[in-house]
C-alpha cells in the first residue's frame, strides 16, 4: 500500500504541495502501484552522429514532473537535423512541452518549442554541430509523449542546396552517387518532368521555386519550401518506382537569412546537407503614384522638387510575404551610404518631410515618393539605397506590421530576414 509521508513528519502530501513547496520525498500525484524500481525512469543524455530518442516510457504514458535534456552533436564542420515522427503531449501549452536549442546547452538561443500533437513545428536544424532537446512535465496531468529522429549532415564534397526567391539549385556529387552505387541517370525530383544538368564531376537540379513538384508553407513563422530527390533503377530505360533511395531538399528563410535544408533518407533520416542563400528584390522609379510604368532611364534626369515615385519588390511575387521599408538613404556615391548621406526614412520613421508612403509592410512589394531635393545642386549624380525587412504575412507581431519604431539597440532588426537594394543615379535637369 503507498503510504505518503509515514513518519516523516509536517510535509505535506496533498496536491496543492509542488505549488507551497513543502512536499514529501515520497510524494506523487498519481498513486502507482508499488515497486521496488524507481517509478521515474532516467531520459535523457548525450547523443551523436544519428539516432532516434523518445520522451520516457513511449509510446506509454511518461511520468509527471519529467525534466530531460539531450544533447545532440555530430562531428566537426557537420550539422544536425532534427524531426519529430510523434508529439501527444498535455493539452496545456504551458505545463508539458519541448524545447529546441540551437547549440551544446540550453543558454544558447532557442528554435522553437512543441507542445500538444503541434505538427506545424517538427522540423529543426541547427547552425553548428550541437542542438540541445529538452522535454519538461508538471504534476497536472500526461500523456503519451513524443519520438524524434537526428542526423548529422552530408559533407560539402558530397552535395550541397543554394536557394534565392528565384530558384532552388541542388548539387550533387557524382563521386556521392557512385559510392552508393548510383547512376546520374537514376535522379528525379517530385516532378519527373525537371530533369538535372550533368558535368563530369556533378549533377545539378536547378528550377523556380514554385515549379517541379515544390511545395510552399508556413512552419515555426517560417517560409518553407521543399521537395525531394529520389533515386531508382533504371529498367530498359523507364523509371522504375521502386525507391532506392530518397533527399529531401527544403529552402527555408530563417529570421535573418535563407537558409537550405538538404538530408537523406531511406526509412529514416541519416543524412543532411544545408546551405545558406537570400530573397532577392529589385527597386525602381515609375512615372506616377499609378505604378504603371517603369522608368528605365539612367541617369534618370529630374526637375528640382518634382515628385519621385520608388517601387521596392520581391522578385517573385509572392503572397504570403510582407516586404517592409526599414531605411532609405541618399548619396552621391554608390558605394558610401554612411558619409555625406541623407536619410528619406530610418527604422521605419519618416526623416525627409515629402517623404510618403503608400504601402510598406502589407505586400510583398513596397511603394513610396518624395520630392527631389537640393542634394541634387551639390552632386552631379544621386543614388538612392534601401533596407528592407521581409516577414511572413501570416505573422501579425511581426517587424514589418510595427510601422515606425526608432531603434535602441544594433540587434533590434536581427530577428527578420533583411534585404538591401540600391537605384539611380538621379541627375537634375540641365546639370
Amino acid at each position: 500500500m503507498y503510504n505518503c509521508g509515514y513518519h516523516l513528519g509536517s510535509c505535506s502530501c496533498n496536491y496543492d504541495c509542488q505549488y507551497y513547496g513543502n512536499c514529501c520525498s515520497d510524494f506523487h500525484w498519481y498513486c502507482p502501484s508499488y515497486t521496488t524500481t524507481d517509478p521515474h525512469p532516467q531520459c535523457g543524455g548525450h547523443l551523436y552522429g544519428s539516432g532516434l530518442f523518445s520522451s520516457p516510457n513511449y509510446p506509454n504514458y511518461y511520468h509527471d514532473n519529467a525534466y530531460c535534456v539531450w544533447y545532440l552533436s555530430a562531428q566537426q564542420g557537420q550539422r544536425i537535423f532534427l524531426t519529430f515522427a510523434d508529439v501527444q503531449l498535455e493539452r496545456c501549452c504551458n505545463c508539458d512541452y519541448i524545447t529546441v536549442y540551437d547549440g551544446s546547452s540550453t543558454g544558447h538561443s532557442q528554435l522553437g518549442k512543441v507542445c500538444f500533437n503541434d505538427t506545424t513545428h517538427q522540423v529543426f536544424h541547427s547552425s553548428s554541430r550541437y542542438l540541445t532537446v529538452v522535454f519538461r512535465s508538471d504534476y497536472s496531468g500526461v500523456s503519451h509523449g513524443f519520438k524524434a529522429l537526428f542526423t548529422s549532415s552530408l559533407t560539402e564534397d558530397q552535395g550541397r542546396v543554394d536557394c534565392s526567391s528565384d530558384n532552388m539549385v541542388i548539387v550533387i556529387q557524382r563521386s556521392y552517387l557512385n559510392s552508393l552505387g548510383l547512376s546520374e541517370n537514376d535522379l528525379y525530383v517530385d516532378d519527373h518532368h525537371c530533369r538535372p544538368t550533368v558535368s563530369s564531376t556533378e549533377v545539378m537540379f536547378r528550377f523556380p521555386l514554385d515549379i517541379c513538384g515544390t511545395s510552399k508553407e508556413m512552419m515555426n513563422g517560417y517560409v518553407s519550401y521543399t521537395n525531394n530527390v529520389r533515386a531508382s533503377q533504371s529498367q530498359s530505360g523507364e523509371i522504375t518506382r521502386q525507391s532506392q533511395f530518397l533527399l529531401h531538399v527544403g529552402c527555408r528563410m530563417e529570421p535573418d537569412t535563407l537558409v537550405q535544408i538538404f538530408y537523406m533518407a531511406k526509412e529514416i533520416v541519416n543524412a543532411n546537407i544545408t546551405g545558406t542563400g537570400r530573397f532577392n528584390a529589385s527597386i525602381a522609379f515609375y512615372t506616377s503614384s499609378s505604378f504603371n510604368q517603369q522608368i528605365y532611364d539612367s541617369p534618370y534626369e529630374v526637375n528640382l522638387n518634382q515628385l519621385l515615385y520608388v517601387q521596392v519588390e520581391l522578385n517573385r511575387p509572392d503572397n504570403s510575404l510582407d516586404l517592409f521599408l526599414d531605411t532609405c538613404v541618399a548619396s552621391p556615391n554608390p558605394s558610401d551610404f554612411k558619409d555625406r548621406s541623407y536619410d528619406l526614412l530610418r527604422n521605419g520613421c519618416r526623416r525627409d518631410n515629402t517623404y510618403y508612403s503608400y504601402t510598406s509592410g502589407e505586400h510583398y512589394y513596397a511603394r513610396f515618393s518624395f520630392q527631389a531635393f537640393k542634394f541634387l545642386r551639390t552632386h552631379t549624380y544621386v543614388y538612392l539605397q534601401c533596407k528592407v525587412i521581409i516577414c511572413p504575412s501570416n505573422d501579425y507581431n511581426s517587424r514589418c506590421r510595427q510601422g515606425c519604431r526608432p531603434r535602441r539597440k544594433r540587434s533590434l532588426d536581427s530577428t527578420y530576414h533583411t534585404n538591401t537594394v540600391t537605384l539611380g543615379p538621379i541627375k537634375l535637369k540641365g546639370a
